[in-house]
């Protein structure tokens, strides 16, 4: 079994360190694994055939297994049958916890006993959290520019916090570097391994049905990633007979794959002056983005970014439904309302909606005026209306 180039295809053993390619400097995935559903209560029990090494359940905190929901007012409103797959239901409140469970037990698996990440938040919540939970030492490298009440879902694990001024989307590749010289396991948004733990979203949703698109929220690239590899494993094996059309969004305010794509280039630029509510996914520089353009064309997917006017209205538009999401999980449901008012999508079709993180995550989106009432006990009765 091997790790191989996304671009150039060379080959790595498994048992290296290398978290990218040393020739074209591209992203590394593991070969497809072709395997059977296990008997077993969580999704890396049912799947344990697609993983290159056993996972230490008893370590678990619970993630994955999350709910495919339908969205019944919005799927009316669009004439469409609509889901939302809920990662909010993760430990820490977003699919990250997926990821990090699998990329830790690739750093233990090579010996390592420091870990790390670069975050705008939900990640970085994540590797905090599972860092304890495993008991490794934990370095959390986070943009200068992070909202104050997202550092304290962070520090609450008491990792080695600290804020970087400078180029966000630099500071990946920097910590890669540092990670190398010091013996620190970087778990960044696209390491091989985070991508294995992202894949286990499509094996739970085709345990419901196979839809006929999937929205997926997109910053580095590593969620899309690992999305694809895993219905493409599911076809290998013959779950399945045809992937879903995979559809990459971005917020316009940081939409550098969005900008190669409508553009037919080979390659991203980085995005000047970044500016979005969705701050969970504005990376201006992702280090997957090339992948993903060379994956969208591969297998017919398309490319889709929204304002954020319309971000936050698609999260009004889920609070009606029940459900509390931070502004970048919405951006599937912004793209949706675009894609059916301009006809790209058909009535009737099959579609889920990637909701990547938690409302919680980032209160500060909440910032327009809500209604909130108040009286007195005496007056009670005549302010409810009775």
């Amino acid at each position: 079994m091997k790790l191989r180039c996304t671009k150039c295809g060379r080959e790595y053993p498994l048992e290296s360190f290398i978290q990218r390619c040393e020739i074209c400097n591209e992203p590394l995935e593991l070969e497809l694994l072709k395997g059977e559903i296990r008997e077993g209560k969580t999704v890396w029990e049912r799947y344990r055939d697609f993983y290159p090494f056993e996972l230490e359940i008893e370590y678990s905190l619970g993630e994955g297994d999350t709910p495919l929901t339908k969205v019944q007012k919005l799927s009316k409103e669009l004439e469409v049958e609509l889901y939302i797959k809920n990662e909010t239901l993760n430990p820490t409140w977003s699919f990250k916890d997926r990821g990090t469970f699998v990329g830790i037990h690739r750093a233990l698996k090579l010996g390592f006993r420091k870990i790390g990440t670069v975050s705008t938040g939900n990640m970085a919540a994540s590797v905090a959290s599972y860092g304890q939970r495993f008991g490794l030492e934990t370095y959390i490298l986070v943009s200068s520019t992070i909202p104050e009440e997202k550092l304290l879902p962070i520090a609450v694990y008491e990792p080695k916090l600290i804020k970087v001024l400078g180029d966000y989307g630099e500071l990946y590749f920097k910590s890669l570097e540092i990670g190398r010289k010091n013996r620190i396991y970087f778990i960044n948004s696209d390491d091989p391994f985070r991508i294995e733990g992202y894949k286990t979203i499509s094996f739970e949703i085709v345990e419901s049905f196979v839809p006929d698109y999937v929205l997926i929220p997109t910053s580095s690239g590593g969620l899309f990633r690992g999305i694809l590899k895993g219905f493409l494993e599911l076809k290998e094996s013959k779950i399945i007979e045809e992937i879903p059309t995979l559809i990459c969004v971005q917020a316009q305010g940081c939409s550098p794959i969005y900008k190669a794509f409508i553009e037919g280039k080979d390659r991203i630029v980085h995005f000047k002056n970044p500016n979005t509510i969705a701050h969970a996914i504005e990376n201006p520089y992702p280090p997957s983005g090339n992948d993903v353009l060379r994956k969208l064309r591969k297998y017919k997917g398309f490319c889709i970014a929204v304002s954020d006017e319309e971000i936050l209205n698609a999260q009004k538009e889920l609070a009606k439904e029940g459900i509390f999401a931070q502004p970048a999980s919405t951006v599937g449901i912004a793209a949706l309302k675009e894609l059916r008012k301009e006809k790209e999508i058909s009535k009737g079709e099959r579609i889920v909606s990637i909701i990547t993180g938690s409302g919680l995550k980032f209160l500060g989106a909440l910032g327009r005026k809500l209604e909130i009432r108040e009286c007195t006990l005496e007056m009670l009765n005549k302010c409810i209306g009775l």
